[in-house]
């Protein structure tokens, strides 16, 4: 293993590449760090690091300590946002000796248990784990040596300030840019998970490979949330910029990306008129964004394009090419359930989802003896959503026609009959499994799990090795949160897991852990669903 740590390392982690004045003390500090290391810590650290990650770690808990010098407020803005979530500055560790805007041992442990969870994930380090104690205290005194001492950089705080008045889309992107893939806070996590997406698209070296970087990292930017407090990159650059900024507000407004085909429809001074081929829907696109407007002349001609909303007006936003009228490319929109989710967002308050999903979820109760969650063999999973589908249907006292109608956007969805191959799969991966009305989004199939959940109707349930199944639920991306939930609230007095240790510190912070792991699937959102009522 080699001993220094070279400032290519330390710029990995700054939104500049150059180095500064002030960098050759921070340098200077992480290599202090890593040689303050014992050897069972750095036996330990490799354990589960790679020889690169291990010398990262002294930079992370360095551009830290430059962020708290440097009134970056970056890391005040996750204490802030936790303080607001949860009632207290941090999970896991007591905060009842805690310096706020200072520095704390705590934040330390912290900072050492989410890296090392986050650069890798094969394995849990329980933040408990006595080494982590061991490497915060060392750090801490490092540190409150030097914080009389330790120089601000001016010229990095400059890259998380922004116009009050700014009404320039792109530089607001060019702010949660920074956040999401330049900031030290969340290299491990979101700068790293586009280095390893871009990567794949490079390997293919297809000769439009810049152009896939280019859309790769746009919707990245808008679809993916961070570890920490399970936020989108807009939401970070909010908290950053704190309350009391008037642009705090317009980041944390910006919709959802809708990326698709669209027909030209017409121009004027000021907007390009366009209509998304597969939900119909309307928008007005403003030239500001967009200089390609003076190529549009046919109406109909079709765009692909992706374009997000910013202070009440429709950019451009990601990658556009044009083609043709294509009548065939047309049919196969208006029918693409994926495309149609595309612009979901939009309705669920304008037709009432949540009624509906109270509609659903209380024929649900029905149909199931008055529990959201029922557990069988896999191979009957099929037949018990069908069943369900038409029960709901029949509640609604439709006509014939309507109830074939409705079958027919069932199976359009996706939802079965053409979807029978997906519980083939199900089959394949496990004999058993659950179907769970989640009420934020409908109905939810998992396997291999049952052995988690302490209920009566549950005849795989059994105490003594339900720990393994209730990791994965815990641990699972594809797991909503919502059934973790059901599944604690349930068993709470019952599983053995839950009572003592490791399980009593998870159910303290369950709500930020669940977000940590559950950073694609937190945030359960209506489904285009299966009503017989016309959409």
């Amino acid at each position: 293993m080699k001993t220094k740590i070279y400032i290519k390392q330390w710029l990995e982690l700054k939104p500049y590449n150059s180095q500064i004045k002030t960098d050759s003390y921070y340098l200077k500090l992480s290599n202090v760090i890593k040689k303050s290391l014992s050897a069972r810590d750095l036996l330990v650290l490799n354990k589960y690091l790679k020889e690169n990650e291990v010398d990262l770690l002294p930079c992370f808990l360095a551009s830290w300590f430059e962020d708290i010098i440097s009134g970056t407020n970056i890391w005040n803005a996750f204490v802030n946002l936790h303080l607001e979530y949860y009632g207290k500055m941090l999970p896991f560790y007591s905060t009842d000796e805690y310096f706020e805007g200072e520095i704390n041992p705590q934040d330390i442990a912290f900072l050492i248990w989410y890296f090392m969870n986050t650069v890798q994930n094969e394995i849990f380090i329980s933040p408990h784990n006595g080494f982590i104690d061991s490497i915060a205290e060392n750090v801490f005194d490092i540190f409150e040596k030097e914080y009389e001492y330790a120089p601000e950089n001016e010229y990095l705080k400059s890259f998380y300030e922004i116009d009050k008045n700014e009404t320039d889309y792109y530089k607001a992107r060019k702010l949660i840019d920074t956040v999401l893939f330049k900031t030290w806070l969340f290299y491990p996590d979101t700068a790293l998970r586009l280095a390893g997406q871009e990567m794949e698209i490079i390997k293919k070296d297809n000769r439009n490979t810049l152009t896939y970087l280019n859309e790769n990292r746009d919707s990245f930017l808008h679809i993916n949330h961070t570890r920490l407090m399970n936020l989108k990159g807009k939401d970070w650059a909010a908290g950053i910029l704190g309350n009391k900024h008037p642009l705090s507000t317009h980041l944390s407004n910006i919709s959802d990306r809708i990326t698709g085909y669209f027909f030209y429809k017409g121009q004027d001074d000021s907007d390009v008129f366009l209509e998304h081929i597969a939900s119909g829907k309307k928008f007005k696109l403003t030239k500001k964004s967009f200089d390609y407007h003076f190529s549009l002349k046919e109406t109909d001609t079709i765009l692909y394009i992706g374009i997000v909303q910013w202070r009440n007006e429709w950019w451009f936003s990601g990658v556009y090419f044009q083609t043709e009228f294509n009548a065939d490319l047309v049919l196969d929109e208006k029918n693409s359930l994926q495309s149609r989710k595309q612009v979901n967002f939009l309705d669920h308050d304008l037709h009432d989802t949540n009624t509906t999903l109270d509609l659903q979820y209380k024929a649900f109760l029905r149909f199931n003896n008055d529990s959201p969650v029922a557990f069988m063999p896999s191979d009957k999973i099929e037949e018990f959503v069908r069943n369900y589908i038409e029960y709901f249907n029949a509640s609604l006292n439709l006509s014939e026609e309507e109830k074939e109608q409705a079958l027919k956007r069932a199976k359009a969805d996706g939802f079965f009959g053409n979807n029978h191959e997906s519980f083939k799969e199900i089959q394949e991966t496990s004999e058993t499994g659950l179907v769970f009305f989640n009420p934020k989004s409908g109905v939810e199939i998992a396997v291999g799990l049952n052995g988690a959940f302490a209920m009566p109707n549950n005849q795989w349930f059994d105490a003594k090795n339900s720990e393994d199944d209730i990791f994965k639920l815990l641990f699972s991306e594809q797991i909503s949160a919502e059934l973790v939930r059901y599944c604690i609230k349930m068993g709470k007095n019952k599983l053995p897991f839950l009572k003592k240790g490791e399980g009593k510190w998870i159910l303290d912070d369950l709500d930020f852990l669940l977000r940590f792991w559950k950073k694609s699937n937190y945030h359960a959102r209506p489904e285009i669903t299966f009503t017989g009522q016309n959409g």
